[in-house]
Parts: structure tokens; sequence; C-alpha cells
């Protein structure tokens, strides 16, 4: 019998404790933060060394293709996938006694496959390990609840709420439009406490149905691991109240779209003192350097934390999205804010990335613009004071095709997030945009079939 059991962290103990675990589910987010892998009887966990899947898993697009990708031989190698047993969690929707265990990908020489999404956020934080520097970050997750929806062709609508009414919209903060689905959010706390995860708190967003969940502050991969959970929790938790739960950056017309707002900071890694600030509580010059890099290199980032079509629905005026990179002091306009806070905690929060975008790129590539920023010394422009949303700039890419242009000429993002990664990304993405351009859309028929 393996020890592994004995690795694994108090949560996972407890959920077991008194019972026998009957399944194990070895999994690994793709590039779309999809769970992919195995699930094996627990007796066949203990009896295996070793898991593989192939490496072409992260050639998949999301509609179930496969982007035309060659380099070098045509060969479909499998890869290792080694149990990171420091993630195990429990599976508590399932009718058996289940464990999810994160795997990290290797090749047969146990290099880390430099295009698992995982591994690249690994790779971006052990850049910042070697200059004697720590990133936290806090994720703030936001997504929708919505009625079952069988048929694409109709529109996503808000779900039924416990008084017989559909969710409002304009509720933003209300503690009335959360308990309309007060089941669904029973479950998910239920839930995260079984699974170990810690919700630092809830509420109303401004859409119909639209929530709001935000993560304690920690150790990027341990954040990025957490979303991907919780994604994948979420569902779960509203499909047994006849609803979906979606993460789409922008379901419903005429309503605001879901981001995933990424705060930082970086400690020093001896002293766990923030750079951010100086030893009076003032900005400190690596506060702005960070800024500085955001500025200047998220543009060449967009397409990977908004990486869909749907993706830039969100960046409009007047929905409470970001459509700049100015930044301010508790200014919700600007996509760079900095929150009210002590010095020891002072951060930047990146209001850009959309809840769409796989949790381990969207931090990776924010944790790539603020590094880019800290290495090169880049200032940032003078802080905003005024509205942002006064003033549409065009820094930012406004289609999926335009984004994506950015991102292949990025040769400084490329060197930080691995050059294998970033070419096979881009051929996913274009794979997915191409798709998208062969589809006639219902605006597209109602107003062009007889008018032009």
């Amino acid at each position: 019998m393996s020890d592994w059991r004995t690795r694994i962290p108090q949560a996972a103990q407890e959920f077991l404790a008194g019972r026998r675990l009957d399944e194990i589910e070895c999994i690994i987010a793709d590039m779309a933060g999809v769970a992919r892998g195995k699930a094996m009887p627990a007796f066949k966990f203990d009896e295996t060394s070793k898991y593989y899947l192939p490496t072409s898993i992260f050639l998949q697009t999301i509609t179930g293709g496969w982007a035309e990708f060659r380099d070098g031989a045509d060969l479909e190698p499998d890869m290792i996938m080694r149990p990171d047993f420091s993630t195990a969690t429990a599976a508590p929707w399932t009718a058996d006694w289940t464990l999810q265990i994160i795997h990290d990908a290797e090749d047969t020489h146990g290099a880390p496959i430099p295009t698992a999404p995982r591994n690249v956020l690994k790779r971006v934080l052990e850049l910042y390990r070697a200059e004697g520097w720590q990133p936290v970050v806090a994720p703030e997750m936001e997504f929708f609840f919505v009625a079952r929806n069988t048929d694409p062709n109709m529109p996503i609508i808000p779900p039924i709420g416990r008084t017989g009414r559909p969710a409002a919209a304009r509720q933003a903060y209300s503690i009335s439009a959360v308990d309309e689905y007060g089941k669904v959010i029973d479950d998910i706390y239920d839930f995260a406490e079984a699974m170990g995860l810690e919700i630092d708190g809830m509420m109303q967003e401004g859409g119909a149905g639209q929530v709001e969940i935000n993560l304690v502050h920690g150790d990027a991969l341990n954040l990025a691991d957490q979303v991907f959970y919780f994604k994948r929790m979420i569902r779960e938790a509203a499909l047994r109240h006849d609803m979906f739960a979606t993460f789409m950056a922008k379901p419903i017309e005429g309503e605001p779209g879901s981001a995933m707002h990424i705060h930082h900071s970086v400690l020093d890694a001896t002293t766990g003192r923030n750079l951010f600030s100086t030893e009076n509580g003032e900005g400190t010059e690596a506060f702005l350097h960070f800024i500085g890099g955001l500025q200047r290199h998220l543009p060449s980032a967009v397409a990977l934390i908004s990486p869909y079509v749907n993706s830039y629905r969100r960046y409009v005026p007047d929905f409470a999205a970001p459509i700049n990179l100015e930044w301010g002091y508790d200014n919700r306009t600007t996509g760079l804010r900095v929150p009210i806070s002590s010095p020891a905690s002072r951060r930047v929060e990146n209001r850009l990335a959309g809840m769409d975008c796989n949790p381990y790129l969207g931090i990776a590539a924010s944790l790539a613009c603020g590094y880019l920023g800290l290495k090169e010394g880049i200032g940032p422009r003078e802080e905003c004071r005024t509205n942002a949303y006064v003033d549409e700039d065009e820094e930012l890419p406004r289609t999926l095709g335009a984004a994506l242009d950015l991102f292949e000429e990025a040769t400084g993002l490329h060197e930080v997030l691995g050059e294998e990664f970033c070419k096979i990304y881009a051929a996913v993405k274009r794979d997915e945009y191409s798709e998208f351009l062969q589809v006639i859309s219902p605006w597209e028929r109602e107003h062009l079939l007889l008018n032009v």
C-alpha cells in the first residue's frame, strides 16, 4: 500500500476519515482550462506508478478539433502525469468517495512539458524566484447562474429564483438577490469546505444572476489551482439545482461581463517584505515598474487573458469593464487599479482578464508583464485621477484576431512564457478564430439578408 495518503492535505484526509476511497481522478488543465485526464479505482492508483496522456491534448481547440501545428516529426508522443499530492481534494458532488489530484506533465526524462499551462505558470514563478522575489495574488471570480440552455440558437436567460421570478439585474451587492438562489450558494459553501477551499467573500454583481467570489491572497500556483477547482465545483453545484453556472465573458446580451480581476504584490522571498512599499509606507520604484510593465506588455498578452471571440464583448463602455490601461488609486474606471490598503498590503489589481481565461495562463500572463516591467525598469504613465472611461484609447485589441497579431509579435513575452508554448497557443487560437468566422450569426441574417 502506497503512503501517499499521509501526504495529502488535511481537508482531504478528513474527507476520507472512516470511509473507503472509491475512485481517484487524475486531472490536468488543457489550454482552455478544461479538466482532462483519467479516473481509476483507488486500488489501481495505489498499484500504478505512472500515468500517460498524449501531449496532443494541448493542441485541442474549444470545439473539440485539433490545431494544425506541425514541428518536426508527425508524432503524438505520450507525456507522464506526475501527481502533485498537495493538490488532492474531495470531489464531493460524486455519488461515491472520490478524490481529485492535479498532475504535472513531464517527458520521459522528467523535464516539464512546456505546453502544459500549469508548467507555463511554474516557469514564470521560477523567473521571479531567481530574482529573490515571491509573487502574491488574489483572484476575484465573476460568473452567472443561468437557466438551462440546451439549444445554442436560443439566447441565455437568467434562472428562476426562489420567488418564482427570474433573477433581476442592476442589483449589485444586494443580499436579497443572492438569497434568490440560496440553495446553490449553500452547496458551494459546503463543497468548498469539504475541498479545503477558503472563500474570502461572496456578493451579488450587477448582472442578472451574476455572482462574485473572492479568494484569500496567497501563492500564485496554489490560487490558480483553486480557481481551476472552483470553476468545476460551481458548475456541479448549479446542476444540482437545475441551472447552469457559466464563466463565459459575456453570456447575456445587455448585461455586464464576467471578469477575473487579479490582485498582485511581490515580496522579498527572504524577508517577506512587500517590495511595493517603502519603510515609510510610500510606493516604491518596483511598484511603479510593475505597473509600467503591465501598461506596456498587456496589449500583447490580451490573447491569453481574453482567449475567445466572446471575450471582447466585455470591452465596451458603460458596462463596468476596463477599456483602458490607465492606473490609479481606488479608481474603478482604470484597467489597473490600486485598492485602498495598508502599506504592507499594497497591490495592483489587473481588471482586464476575463473569467473565461485559463487561470494558469491568465495569472502567468499578468505576472509575466509585471516581471518584464521590473526587469526593464519601465515607468508608468502619470496616474489617472479622473474618469478613465471618458477617453477611449486604442491600446487594447478589440478582436481575437488583432490580439493574436500582437501576441505573435511579442518576443519579450515569448521568452518569459516559453517559445514552444506561445507557438502552439497561437495555433490553437487561430484555428478557433477561423472556425468562428465561418459561422453566420442571426444578426447578419436579420439585417443583411434582404437589405444589402
